[in-house]
């Protein structure tokens, strides 16, 4: 006799990083933003009216979209917002990627990737990175039924010039390619100028990071209207009512404020400097990050060993059990203080 057992969809889920829920913590495991949200969101999230509460949201999430288009340059007609970049990107994977013909993403990335790929049953390889975490454009110019990349890369930080985004997308006219940018604010150069070239290119990007606000989950996709327009009808079909009125005029507000949207990520920038620069004078190897963190390897002490004995002292970083990443800690950058907080325990534990 059938069960009911024999019917449920079976995953390995994603899991995230650590939200620890005692005080006193220093956070440096998830890449969220150190400094709070722009002075317009916090204003404006004290004059959120409740009586908005019994209606549903805009479902075309209007406003939010409008400004999203007016900071880039863009029409209204290319953008796309979602609840975080992780769900933009699932409707993604479940729009976009229907092929026969199996998608394509570097081994070591998101590992939410091939949990998406496994549970929408979408057939997936993916192409190694190069000894030095590089990803190579060359590996990609194959039959496939998709391309998907973050740029820069998670958790390596690496950064790929725009030239080999260009031809990867050159090699791939025939299926969409997707560039994940939750990070490019950090140091790297957007694809956005290719959108006018590429009508296959979708560009994701998210508020969770350089904007500070994870908590309220806001992402969006840019590209060509044909491509939005499915995005929309998945959509749709699928929850109408993405993004709560609160995260449509907090995100609003968030795109308003350039001074301090510039002010808060140059320091970010600065610190992550000062902080690789204290690592490797401590005998760790970072690679060049482009991201909010460092991704970084001790020359002797062995990464698991030295993430407990953070955790010990109530810091938090990301280990990975993966092949190839598994003697890697990747860091979030944080204030100037919690990094040189980090810096003297390294210090203390190092010298045991």
């Amino acid at each position: 006799m059938d069960r009911w057992e024999d019917y449920v969809r079976r995953v390995v889920p994603y899991v995230p990083g650590e939200q620890p829920k005692e005080q006193g913590v220093i956070k440096l495991n998830t890449n969220e933003n150190p400094y709070p949200p722009a002075p317009g969101v916090r204003e404006a999230f004290k004059k959120l009216d409740a009586e908005r509460l019994r209606f549903y949201p805009a479902p075309d999430c209007g406003v939010l979209v409008d400004a999203i288009a007016a900071y880039y340059g863009l029409s209204s007609s290319q953008i796309f917002a979602g609840v975080g970049s992780d769900d933009v990107l699932a409707m993604i994977f479940l729009t976009f990627f229907n092929s026969e013909k199996p998608i394509l993403f570097p081994d070591i990335t998101y590992s939410f990737y091939d949990v998406w790929a496994d549970m929408l049953r979408i057939p997936y390889e993916t192409r190694a990175l190069d000894e030095h975490f590089k990803i190579r454009a060359k590996d990609y110019d194959t039959e496939n039924g998709g391309v998907i990349f973050p740029n820069p890369n998670a958790p390596t930080g690496i950064f790929m010039e725009l030239s080999e985004v260009e031809r990867i997308l050159s090699q791939n006219r025939r299926s969409v390619v997707v560039v994940d940018e939750a990070y490019i604010d950090f140091g790297g150069q957007s694809a956005l100028p290719l959108l006018a070239e590429y009508e296959n290119l979708l560009i994701v990007q998210t508020f969770s990071k350089s904007r500070s606000l994870a908590g309220m989950r806001i992402g969006f996709a840019m590209g060509s209207p044909k491509l939005i327009s499915c995005l929309n009808d998945v959509k749709y079909s699928f929850n109408s009512y993405t993004l709560s009125y609160a995260a449509l005029m907090l995100g609003v507000e968030a795109m308003r404020d350039r001074a301090y949207f510039e002010e808060t990520r140059e320091k970010i920038i600065a610190t992550r400097a000062w902080s690789r620069r204290e690592l490797e004078r401590l005998g760790f190897f970072c690679t060049d990050s482009k991201g909010n963190f460092l991704f970084a390897a001790h020359k002797r002490a062995a990464a698991r060993d030295i993430f407990e004995a953070l955790k010990e002292k109530n810091i938090y970083v990301r280990h990975f059990q993966k092949e190839r990443i598994n003697n890697y800690l990747r860091i979030s950058i944080g204030t100037q203080t919690e990094m040189e907080t980090l810096v003297r325990c390294l210090e203390a534990y190092l010298e045991c």
